[in-house]
C-alpha cells in the first residue's frame, strides 16, 4: 500500500497534523498493510477537531473502502464496507423505501465514522443513535480480524469508541423503513428560549430540530426557528443547486454585526403564523452539504465549534451558556438546539435524555476562552461535551463527564496493547491512560 506524507485537517480546520496516509481500494491491500502494523483509520474528516487526526504517524483513508456488500428487502439489514458514505446509502436506499435510522447532520459521514462516534440525527428523542441500529461489525485489531456482535463488551467499546478498538472494515445495518424520498417540513418560530424549549418538548414529530439565534439578548434570547418533519411519498422537488466556496472568507465575513443582521433576516423569513413545505431528503437531513467546502467561511484559521448535551432539569444552564455567548459576539448563524432521549450504544457515546445545543465559533482571541467557560458549565450542570466536536476539552472534565471510562479503557487495552490507534484527542484528553 503506498503511504504519501499529507498535512490534513478535520472539518474545523483550526487544528491540523502532518503525516502519512493511505487510500486502500481493496480490502485485501488493507488487511495487507495492517497486518505488518496497527494505525488509525479515518473516514471523510467530518468530525470537527482532532479525533481524525494522527500527528507525526500514519493513517489509512477509508473512503474508496464504499462498496455496498448485501441487503435483505424483507428485514432492511443492509451491510456495507465502512467507508461507505451515509449520503449514498440515503441516494441508493431511499427510493426502495428504506433509510439509515439514524443519521447526523452530514450526508458525508462515513459509516465508520458513524459507528466511531456514535452518532445522532433529529430523531433521536424517538430512534436512539446510531449505534443502536448496528448489529454486527468487522473490526481488525490487535487481536487479528474479528466480527463483533452486540452482546458483547467490544462492541460497547467500539460504538462512539473513536476508533480505538481497532480498524472498521464493515457493519451490518438495521435500515428504518420510510414513506417515500420527500419530506414535509412544518416550520415555526419560537420568541424565546422558554417557548423553544416548550415546542421541542411537545413535539411528536417523527424528526424536529431547532434553530438558535446565538446573537439574541434580553427576551429575545434563544429565540428561534423549529422544524418537524415527516417522510412522503409524492413528486420530490429539484434540489437546489450546489455552490462552492471557492477561498477562506476574510474575517468580517462572520463579524458580529453581519451574523446579527442574517439572524434577524432568517429568523423572520418564517412567516409568524409558521409555514409547511415539500423538500427533497437531502436537503432536509444534510441541509449544508449542497455548499461545499463551507467550512471555509471561516477564514483560514477555521472554527471550533461546541456541542453539549444538559438533562432536561438543567435548562437554567442552557440560558446561561446564550447569555454569554450572546454578550461574546462570537457565535457563527450555525447553531443548533434539540431534545435529546436516552438512547446511546456505547460506553462513549454522547446522549443522554435532556437537551443539546450546539454553536460555532470562528477561532479568533476569547472564543477558546468562551468554550473552556461553556464547558464549566456543563459540568457543573451533570452534562456532556461531544467528542466529535472537541477540539478544546480538558482531560480532567472529560472523565468526570464519561462515568463508563474505564470499562471503555480496559476493552480498548485488550483490543490494542501497543496503543498503535491512539488518536491526536485520545492524547490530548489522556483517554487510555490509567489515573
Amino acid at each position: 500500500m503506498r503511504w504519501n506524507t499529507a498535512e490534513y485537517a478535520g472539518w474545523g480546520r483550526a487544528l491540523r497534523a502532518e503525516g502519512e496516509l493511505a487510500r486502500p481500494e481493496r480490502r485485501s491491500v488493507l488487511g495487507a498493510a495492517l497486518a505488518e502494523g496497527l494505525t488509525p483509520a479515518i473516514g471523510n474528516r467530518r468530525s470537527y477537531g482532532d479525533a481524525c487526526l494522527n500527528s507525526g504517524g500514519r493513517a489509512v483513508d477509508m473512503s474508496r473502502l464504499d462498496r455496498f456488500l448485501g441487503f435483505d428487502p424483507e428485514t432492511g439489514m443492509l451491510t456495507v464496507e465502512a467507508g461507505l458514505s451515509l449520503g449514498e446509502i440515503v441516494a441508493v436506499m431511499a427510493p426502495r423505501g428504506w433509510l439509515p435510522a439514524a443519521m447526523p447532520g452530514t450526508g458525508f459521514a462515513t459509516v465508520g465514522g458513524s459507528v466511531a462516534h456514535d452518532v445522532h440525527g433529529k430523531n433521536h428523542h424517538g430512534a436512539g443513535t446510531f449505534g443502536q441500529h448496528v448489529s454486527a461489525l468487522t473490526l481488525i485489531n490487535g487481536q487479528g480480524e474479528q466480527r463483533v456482535t452486540q452482546d458483547s463488551e467490544l462492541f460497547r467499546a467500539t460504538m462512539g469508541g473513536l476508533g480505538q478498538t481497532g480498524v472498521i472494515t464493515s457493519a451490518e445495518l438495521k435500515l428504518a423503513r420510510c414513506k417515500g424520498d420527500i419530506v414535509t417540513v412544518t416550520e415555526r418560530r419560537a420568541e424565546g428560549l422558554d417557548e423553544h424549549l416548550a415546542l421541542l418538548d411537545g413535539s411528536e414529530a417523527t424528526y424536529s430540530v431547532g434553530w438558535i439565534d446565538a446573537t439574541a439578548k434580553g427576551t429575545a434570547m434563544g429565540r428561534g426557528i423549529l422544524e418537524e418533519a415527516e417522510t412522503g411519498a409524492g413528486l420530490v422537488p429539484p434540489m437546489k443547486r450546489s455552490k462552492t466556496v471557492p477561498m477562506d472568507a476574510p474575517g468580517f465575513a462572520l463579524s458580529s454585526p453581519v451574523v446579527r443582521l442574517f439572524n434577524a433576516a432568517y429568523y423572520r423569513r418564517v412567516p409568524a403564523r409558521g409555514r409547511s413545505m415539500v423538500k427533497p431528503l437531502g436537503e432536509f437531513f444534510f441541509p449544508l452539504d449542497r455548499i461545499h467546502d463551507w467550512n471555509r467561511l471561516y477564514g483560514k484559521r477555521g472554527f471550533h465549534q461546541f456541542q453539549c448535551v444538559v438533562p432536561l432539569a438543567e435548562a437554567e444552564a442552557l440560558r446561561e451558556m446564550l447569555r454569554r455567548i450572546s454578550d461574546a459576539g462570537l457565535a457563527s448563524p450555525l447553531a443548533v438546539l434539540k431534545r435529546m432521549g436516552s438512547g446511546r450504544a456505547g460506553f462513549m457515546s454522547f446522549p443522554m435524555e435532556g437537551y443539546t445545543l450546539a454553536v460555532d465559533f470562528p477561532a479568533r482571541p476569547g472564543a477558546a476562552d468562551l468554550i473552556r467557560g461553556l464547558e464549566d458549565i456543563t459540568a457543573e450542570a451533570g452534562g456532556r461535551i461531544y467528542l466529535a466536536k472537541d477540539s478544546l476539552g480538558s482531560p480532567n472534565r472529560v472523565r468526570a463527564m464519561y462515568p463508563e471510562l474505564d470499562a471503555w479503557r480496559e476493552a480498548v487495552q485488550m483490543a490494542d496493547p501497543g496503543g498503535a490507534l491512539a488518536t491526536d484527542l485520545v492524547r490530548r484528553l489522556r483517554l487510555r491512560d490509567k489515573v
